[in-house]
């Protein structure tokens, strides 16, 4: 079986990968607080995690690898927000996960096995505060349930933080009823104007860490192969997960942590708190789903990323290399005779490029390299080819290992919604009316009316490119 190495955050060291069960692979990603649009830098995570999920699918079988993915359905900003509205939390919350799934299938996202809520979850909840209060790690203080931090001897052991250095301040809740400044929240008491269950501490909702504890360990056992999230969450977040549960069970948590880099915008990273972002909703309006997730998948997942439109015009253009690369190869199928013919030089190429392609995914999971190894197919394909891959037709042989190759690099990058590009275009005569009217109007820069039928054209489900050759309008992926 091929072996996969890969960066653990808990050890800072990339090691070989190696699940509990190779039948039964147990991965668990912190998804989203859904209490507003989704940025474009909510995207990488849920790219990332999307294409490990491929991966490992292809490396263990299709149904050996079982997904979670949550949904933070209650917190302080989600009531907030209600509030503001004049509704109640769950209409906030549902309006926010229809729009992550909404996006979710713009990028092409396969669904994880299960999407857990936490007002799903209260029972569980409530259950694994108890069993951390008769172990002696949680108390109650005033109408709050709270996690002793100082009786986990190893506190830190994710971050790398030393618990004498850390402060009541940044991160860290402040509250006369903790024992400890360091103490955190797993049970918040009824506040007038929230939603409230029932408990053995009083009414109240759960703290933001016990949930995916809770939730996490239900649909995984006690001890995850994986768990995942961005890098922002490895404290306090991750950090306290590990302390609660760890606490509760005697046993390990999780073995491999895996955090992606962050998307930044001016240095600074996304946030909807502050204002400093993009809407995917914006972003859709010039670039495809399929163009935001190469994008993507151009850049190692543990790099910390700068956010440009010019960086997504680029990645645009390598985009289109390939499709257009198998549309090439789509025609030269159609035009080929038939029979086993076969060219050495392509079956060597396409050998040794699938070869490289898996070392670099296996590689701690090396996106950005291994979709430089399929533009070296192309350019060296074009070589061998003079630059017309119909040539092609004279080895049909040939021809399939590339197409099916390019399928399996595909399946694990999730590149194309619909599988391979075809020969032959599917845009409506009536779309590419409104897309010709769009140019008249830029020319005659009548603004205003060119972004009106740009807006119809998306509406009618396509997205417009423009490239220096002019425009290119595709299939939207929603």
């Amino acid at each position: 079986m091929t072996e996969i190495k890969l960066y653990n955050t808990k050890t800072r060291t990339k090691e070989d990968f190696v699940p509990i069960d190779p039948t039964n692979v147990r991965m668990y990603v912190c998804g989203p607080t859904v209490y507003d649009r989704a940025h474009i830098g909510n995207a990488r995570p849920v790219v990332v995690f999307d294409t490990l999920f491929r991966l490992l699918r292809h490396v263990y079988g299709h149904y050996a690898v079982r997904y979670v993915r949550n949904f933070t359905d209650v917190d302080d900003k989600i009531i907030s927000k209600a509030n503001d509205e004049g509704v109640d939390f769950t209409v906030v919350a549902q309006r926010n996960i229809d729009e992550y799934f909404r996006f979710a299938g713009e990028l092409n996202i396969l669904p994880a096995d299960i999407y857990p809520r936490a007002t799903e979850h209260i029972d569980d909840i409530i259950a694994l505060i108890s069993k951390l209060e008769k172990r002696g790690y949680a108390y109650k203080g005033g109408s709050d349930v709270y996690y002793r931090v100082r009786k986990f001897p190893v506190y830190g052991k994710l971050s790398g933080r030393v618990i004498d250095d850390l402060r009541s301040g940044s991160r860290v809740e402040v509250s006369e009823q903790k024992e400890d400044p360091l103490d955190f929240t797993l049970w918040k008491g009824a506040r007038e104007g929230e939603p409230a269950w029932d408990s053995p501490w009083g009414p109240g909702r759960p703290g933001w860490h016990i949930e995916c504890s809770a939730m996490s360990m239900k649909y995984l056992g006690d001890t995850l192969d994986m768990h995942g999230g961005g890098m922002d969450l490895i404290f306090p977040h991750h950090e306290n997960e590990i302390a609660q549960s760890e606490a509760a069970t005697g046993r390990e948590y999780v073995k491999y942590w895996m955090h992606n880099g962050l998307l930044n915008l001016s240095g600074e990273k996304m946030s909807k708190s502050t204002g400093h972002f993009f809407l995917i909703e914006d972003i859709r309006k010039e670039f495809s789903g399929e163009v935001v997730r190469f994008y993507f998948l151009s850049t190692h997942f543990r790099s910390n990323s700068e956010f440009g439109r010019e960086r997504l015009a680029e990645a645009a253009a390598g985009f289109e290399r390939i499709r257009e690369f198998c549309v090439r190869l789509d025609e030269a199928r159609a035009a080929a005779a038939g029979g086993g013919g076969r060219s050495e030089r392509i079956d060597g190429l396409a050998r040794q490029v699938r070869d490289d392609f898996l070392a670099s995914m296996d590689d701690d999971f090396n996106s950005a390299e291994a979709t430089g190894h399929i533009f070296r197919l192309i350019r060296e394909v074009n070589t061998i080819t003079g630059g017309d891959p119909a040539r092609l037709a004279e080895s049909p042989a040939s021809l399939d290992r590339l197409l099916g190759d390019l399928e399996t690099y595909d399946s694990i990058l999730g590149l194309f919604a619909d599988g391979l590009p075809k020969a032959g275009g599917d845009v409506p005569e009536e779309i590419m009316q409104m897309v010709m009217e769009r140019e008249e109007a830029r020319k005659s820069k009548n603004w205003a009316g060119a972004d009106e039928l740009r807006d119809s054209v998306l509406e009618a489900g396509f997205i417009i490119e423009d490239r220096p050759e002019g425009p290119r309008v595709s299939r939207s992926k929603s």
